[in-house]
């Protein structure tokens, strides 16, 4: 088990991309990220090479059979069309969220990747913060009230990241995450076009039919900053608990997590738990997206 090693390639060089290339070429000593060996790297610019990473075409990629893994950090709109390609060429996948921009995909890329036997990871670095897991501590045996999550950015470009439920999953994997399985209630959408300005605010129920609200906001120049504020029978938490800075790197982290599966050393319980919570969160976000887009109700 110690010397086995499985040959990764890295799809995409955005940030994302970049910050994969530089971990895997400097894994943390003793960690299971000691298992990947970076291969190369594809783009569809012309780089040659990155630090030692080499760029590699597309099909080399999939062909090669020293390559296991593929991480794909491509933008969200092409995740699904990347997942199938490297799962139909016998590769395990690691894709940064969101996985799809659609529920049915996300579900038939997770059904056949566990036909052939392949491990199909999805980054979520949002649960890896140390002012997550503050945060969940915070919560964890408290009786919820009410609550929002309110958060703000700058401008997406939606052809590219998908429409904002999608783009904006992280949020609402906070929300299931803290609080269990929810049900949307409502959700609307303001658009201003000539300001580049976006609104969408999700209503939800908990399971013992308690409010939880989601605002994710973008337009220019906006801070990216999330607010709190979360009611309990116990009192309000309006601020993030202090949080120390963790040392190693929220990529490094979930690059160990991919490199754990690979290895066989997650339990099916946490597999089952984080397919559940995964697949849940792209169903919620369709059903989001399909309530904002409905024509305006017109009552005559």
């Amino acid at each position: 088990q110690i010397s086995k090693m499985f040959g990764t390639v890295v799809v995409g060089v955005g940030i994302a991309g970049l910050a994969r290339i530089r971990d895997l070429m400097n894994p943390m000593p003793s960690s299971p990220s000691e298992h990947l060996k970076l291969f190369g790297f594809v783009s569809r610019r012309s780089f040659g090479n990155i630090n030692e990473a080499k760029q590699i075409s597309l099909e080399d990629a999939l062909r090669n059979k020293d390559i296991h893994a593929a991480f794909i950090s491509t933008e969200n709109r092409s995740h699904e069309e990347t997942i199938r390609m490297f799962l139909e060429a016998g590769k395990h996948v690691l894709v940064e969220y969101p996985m799809t921009l659609s529920a049915k995909a996300a579900h038939e890329l997770w059904e056949m990747a566990e036909q052939k036997g392949k491990v199909l990871h999805v980054e979520h670095i949002e649960l890896l913060t140390e002012e997550y897991k503050q945060l969940k501590k915070e919560v964890a045996g408290k009786d919820l009230v009410k609550g929002t999550l309110h958060f703000t950015g700058s401008v997406l470009d939606e052809n590219k990241s998908g429409f904002p439920a999608f783009s904006g999953i992280a949020r609402l994997t906070w929300l299931i995450d803290l609080f269990g399985d929810l049900t949307v209630t409502s959700a609307t959408r303001e658009k201003q076009k000539d300001k580049n300005y976006s609104r969408m605010t999700v209503h939800f129920q908990t399971a013992n039919k308690k409010p939880l609200t989601w605002i994710e906001e973008r337009g220019p120049g906006m801070r990216r900053e999330k607010k709190i504020n979360f009611c309990f029978t116990s009192g309000c938490l309006e601020n993030f608990p202090e949080a120390p800075r963790s040392s190693v790197g929220l990529f490094m982290q979930d690059q160990n997590l991919f490199a754990k599966k690979l290895l066989g050393q997650v339990s099916k319980e946490e597999l089952a738990a984080e397919k559940w919570r995964i697949l849940r969160c792209l169903d919620l976000a369709e059903v989001i997206q399909q309530y904002c887009e409905e024509p305006e109700k017109i009552y005559s």
